[in-house]
């Protein structure tokens, strides 16, 4: 089953390095029901399998100048703390109903990658409304602690509405965001579950070579065909996590 989850765990790399987000979508599935992790071990080893997949995945728009730093520290640092306090309210609520909760916010992710994203419907923002970056930050990085999803598919509309960014800056800037409060959420899941660095170490470095593979595959794939696709992959798993959890 390793090698298996080894082999889906390219996926995740995938997903970041081409969409800017769903790598969280994959982990926690992977490492529940593959792995055979228990739910809030899994919660907390997803956040640092995308914290450090997608620092590794930035690399390739940072050189590309697809990253804009001040919006994305900005929006980071905020969901730093949102995801931390997240991270410790997960202790107090049981595993099945964050794996529920996990599941609908793979439905609204499917929802929103199936219906796409208008173009040409952002104007410029001369100037970046940092009190709204910041509360969009907290809330996002809250449910990023609580249910160990990444939030990008949150974080780039986020980027595109209030930051007056471009698609294409809004995805390399979301694996800014998306890395910090993952790793701060990580930190607030520490105290209160027990993982398997040796499984979580492997599993991180095929995403980060899946997500080089991302990287090299942006802009061959229609982006609507890709969107499309990954949209009723996430739908099919999150039937299959509330089938599992709730029947």
């Amino acid at each position: 089953m390793l090698v298996l989850a080894l082999a889906l765990s390219l996926l995740i790399g995938v997903a970041l390095g081409l969409l800017g987000g769903g790598g969280s979508i994959l982990t926690l599935p992977i490492l529940t029901y593959v792995v055979g992790m228990d739910a809030k071990a899994a919660i907390a080893a997803s956040l640092f399998v995308v914290a450090t997949t997608s620092a590794f995945g930035l690399i390739a728009h940072a050189r590309a100048g697809r990253v804009r730093w001040r919006t994305g520290l900005i929006f980071g640092g905020a969901g730093m703390v949102g995801a931390y306090v997240g991270g410790r309210l997960a202790a107090y609520l049981p595993a099945k109903l964050l794996m529920v909760l996990f599941a609908m916010m793979m439905v609204a992710t499917a929802v929103a990658m199936l219906r796409g994203r208008r173009q040409g419907a952002v104007t410029a923002v001369r100037e970046l409304p940092v009190g709204k970056v910041l509360l969009e930050g907290v809330l996002v990085g809250v449910v990023t602690g609580i249910v160990g999803a990444g939030g990008g598919f949150l974080v780039v509309p986020a980027l595109v509405l209030l930051g007056g960014l471009g698609m294409e800056a809004a995805v390399g800037t979301s694996l800014v965001v998306i890395s910090m409060k993952s790793f701060a959420g990580f930190y607030g899941h520490l105290g209160h579950v027990s993982l398997d660095w040796k499984i979580m170490l492997l599993v991180t470095l095929a995403a980060v070579i899946g997500s080089f593979g991302g990287g090299a595959l942006a802009g061959r794939i229609p982006p609507a065909t890709l969107r499309k696709g990954f949209g009723i992959f996430v739908l099919v798993m999150a039937a299959f996590i509330l089938s599992k959890e709730l029947l």
